[in-house]
Order: C-alpha cells, then sequence, then structure tokens
C-alpha cells in the first residue's frame, strides 16, 4: 500500500478517534442538562469512571475479546486471543502497516476503545439520581469487560453472524452499541425503580422531573452530532473520499430528520414546542442511520430519521406507560432506535432484500437475549448482596452530597424537591 494512502488512511482515523473522545462530553452534559442540580457531579463522575476505566479493560482483555481471530471450522460464539496488546510485526520484526488496510494497530485498537465505553455511558443517563455509585461501577467493569465485546465478536469480530450466508451487517453499531447500551438500561431502570416523584401516587400518572440546565443538554446534542461525523465517518475504516462523503451527508440528513419529525409529532400530541424531544429526536436519528450510513441514499435517510423521530415520542409514551423511569431518554433513542436502524438495512439502500431483513432480525434478537440475561445476572446479583439503590433521604439531598460531599455550583444552589 503506497504510504501516502497509508497516512491519509491513519491521520482520518486518528481524527474520529478523536471525535469520538469528544462524544463522551457530550454525553455527560446531556445527561448533567437534563438531571437535577443536586446529581451533577454525580453523573460527571461516571461519565469520567467510564471512559478511563473501558479504555483499560479494553486494552486488558476487551480488544482481544471482540477481534478474537475465530479459527477456521469455529462456531463463532466465542474465542479469545490472549490478555494486552501485541502490535501485528513482520517476518522481520519490523511494524506490519498493512494492517487492517491501512491504518495502524494502534490506531485501530483506540477507535474501537472508544466505542466499548459507550454501551455503559448509555446505561448512565437511563439510572441517573438514584442508583449506588460502586454497584454502578462494578456493573462497568462486567459489562464494557466482556459483555460488550463479546457481543460485537459475532459480527464485527468474524463471529457467527458475520459467517452467515447472508451476513449480519452494522455498518457502525446500531445494535452491536446502541442496542447494547440500551438493553442493559431497559433492565437497569426494571430492576431500580422510578425516582421519587416521578409517577403520582393516586392515580399513578407520569410527573415531568425538570432537568436543571436545558442549555447545557441542548449543547450535548450538537456535540454528539458532532462526534457523530467520527462515530460514523472512522466506521469506513479509511479515508475514501466518496464514502465518507456519502456517510456524513447520510448521517446528518437523518439527524435532522429525526429532530423535525420528532418536534411536529409532539408539538401535535402534546400542544407545546418541546425542545427535549426535538433534541432526542435528533438522537433517535443519529442512532437509526447509523447501521446503515454506507449503504442509504439521502432520500433513504431522511425516511430513517422521519420514522426514528416518531419512534422516540412513542417510545416515550411507552416507557412512561409501563411506569418506567428514564430521566434522558436512552431507552427510547438507543433501543428503539437501535432496533429500527438496524432493520431499515433490509428495508432501505443498497442491502435491502428480505433475506437481509431476516438475518438483521435473527442479529437483533440474539444480541438482544445476551444483553437482556447478562444484565439482569449482573444487576439482579448486585441488588441482592451490596444493593444498588441509593436510601430516600440520599436520594431526595442529592448524590453529590452524600456520595461525593461537594456541589457542583456552590455559589449558586436551586432549591430543588
Amino acid at each position: 500500500m503506497e504510504t501516502t494512502t497509508l497516512l491519509s488512511n491513519n491521520v482520518w482515523m486518528m481524527l474520529c478517534t478523536a471525535l469520538v473522545f469528544f462524544m463522551h462530553l457530550g454525553f455527560s452534559f446531556l445527561e448533567i442538562g437534563l438531571t437535577r442540580q443536586k446529581n451533577t457531579i454525580n453523573i460527571l463522575f461516571k461519565n469520567v469512571f467510564i471512559i478511563c476505566v473501558g479504555l483499560l479493560l479494553y486494552c486488558l482483555a476487551g480488544f482481544n475479546l471482540m477481534y478474537p481471530g475465530f479459527a477456521e471450522g469455529s462456531s463463532g460464539f466465542f474465542a479469545f486471543a490472549g490478555f494486552g496488546l501485541d502490535s501485528p510485526r513482520t517476518a522481520t520484526g519490523a511494524l506490519d502497516l498493512t494492517y487492517n488496510e491501512g491504518y495502524t494497530y494502534w490506531t485501530d485498537f483506540l477507535f474501537q476503545g472508544m466505542f466499548a465505553a459507550t454501551a455503559a455511558t448509555i446505561v448512565s443517563g437511563a439510572v441517573a439520581e438514584r442508583i449506588k455509585l460502586g454497584t454502578f461501577m462494578i456493573f462497568t467493569l462486567i459489562y464494557v469487560g466482556l459483555v460488550y465485546p463479546i457481543a460485537g465478536s459475532w459480527d464485527w469480530g468474524g463471529g457467527w453472524l458475520e459467517m452467515r450466508d447472508t451476513p449480519f451487517y452494522d455498518f457502525a453499531g446500531s445494535t452491536l452499541v446502541h442496542s447494547v447500551g440500551g438493553w442493559a438500561a431497559l433492565v437497569a431502570v426494571t430492576l431500580l425503580g422510578a425516582r421519587i416523584g416521578k409517577f403520582n401516587k393516586d392515580d399513578g400518572k407520569p410527573q415531568v422531573i425538570q432537568g436543571h440546565n436545558i442549555p447545557l443538554a441542548a449543547a450535548g446534542v450538537l456535540i454528539l452530532w458532532l462526534g457523530w461525523f467520527g462515530f460514523n465517518g472512522g466506521s469506513v475504516l479509511s479515508a475514501d473520499p466518496e464514502l465518507t462523503s456519502l456517510v456524513l451527508v447520510t448521517t446528518s440528513l437523518a439527524a435532522a430528520a429525526g429532530g423535525v419529525s420528532c418536534f411536529i409529532i409532539s408539538t401535535i400530541a402534546y400542544k407545546n414546542y418541546d425542545l427535549t424531544m426535538f433534541l432526542n429526536g435528533i438522537l433517535g436519528g443519529l442512532v437509526g442511520i447509523t447501521a446503515g450510513a454506507d449503504q442509504m441514499s439521502p432520500t433513504d435517510a431522511i425516511l430513517i430519521g422521519v420514522i426514528a423521530g416518531g419512534l422516540i415520542v412513542a417510545g416515550v409514551a411507552l416507557v412512561d406507560r409501563l411506569k418506567l423511569d428514564d430521566p434522558v431518554g436512552a431507552i427510547a433513542v438507543h433501543l428503539i432506535c437501535g432496533i429500527w436502524g438496524t432493520l431499515a438495512v433490509g428495508i432501505f439502500g443498497n442491502l435491502a432484500g428480505m433475506d437481509q431483513l431476516v438475518t438483521q432480525l435473527i442479529g437483533i434478537v440474539s444480541i438482544g437475549l445476551f444483553c437482556v440475561i447478562s444484565a439482569f445476572v449482573i444487576i439482579f446479583t448486585l441488588k441482592k448482596t451490596i444493593g444498588i439503590r441509593v436510601s430516600e433521604e440520599e436520594e431526595v439531598e442529592g448524590l453529590d452530597l452524600h456520595e461525593h460531599g461537594m456541589d457542583a455550583y456552590p455559589d449558586f444552589r436551586i432549591d430543588q424537591h
């Protein structure tokens, strides 16, 4: 491979890695903006913990669990290439610069490592304001260290979903990243229970618990949109000008269509212009296009975004109807739209067809079952041993005070209940 091609591919992949890293700031801003002031430090602590521990776990074992190099004749369900990182080399001992079609092993590890932490970040927002910090950290260690890379290996690592006659297709992770986090979020909020005051004691109707900084939430979503250029753009795995450009176009169109669709439908349904719905519609469109961003036309991308926006409105209502409490809408955005985006690969674009749609459905169900069972075993075990929920006093007074002994805004305090 020409040195110039290697250089351009590697530089592009490193830039995309930086953009995906930047997404963790977006997640942090979104989560603290949509929750109450008294839990700000707790949420920031969790997000910083996730990225630090996620990278370490991915280095020690996750990368080689996710890309184990399944042996010929393998079932493709589980393999492990060993602990730690070891760059491939040529027969002379020099670094193999043709690794992964033109970018280095180290760049590949770092780019994929940024994805790994995202699954736990999705859960962080859904369980905000009432989960024990220690419990969440233990969950993160197991879920990011084991569950995420094993699920990823089934497709991206060349496993059994990739081995099918019609291979499962998930370009950048509608299922392998977003739904993996979304399924765990669903299990977690079910076992954890709703925040105090979320549902009326008399009639069970959901009550609005206003986030303390909506401008910060809006900034978080715009940062995430920018970061998605790296999330999807980097998943091209090269600096190919035409394909990379197409991916950025379909990504942006789906995001815009998701936002507009969601705000129009929610305005008709609830008779107000809800900015939080608009923001989550954008995210729903981004998650929806992620599985097939390289396969879609601009029109396909817009249609996927429009449907994703409608699913956000329906998904948020469904979560409330089931008496589940998801402060940031993570289940609607990452799980429901992740499922939709994965199915859309078999409906729209270059891969559309019944065989592909069936394979997509098989992938969704199998990975969903694996994640639900794994998350349930982890969280239920923690619930029965060390507990998963803070006390009523800690929840009312705020986790910042009780778990961190500090205030995010010591000179500006809003009384919140």
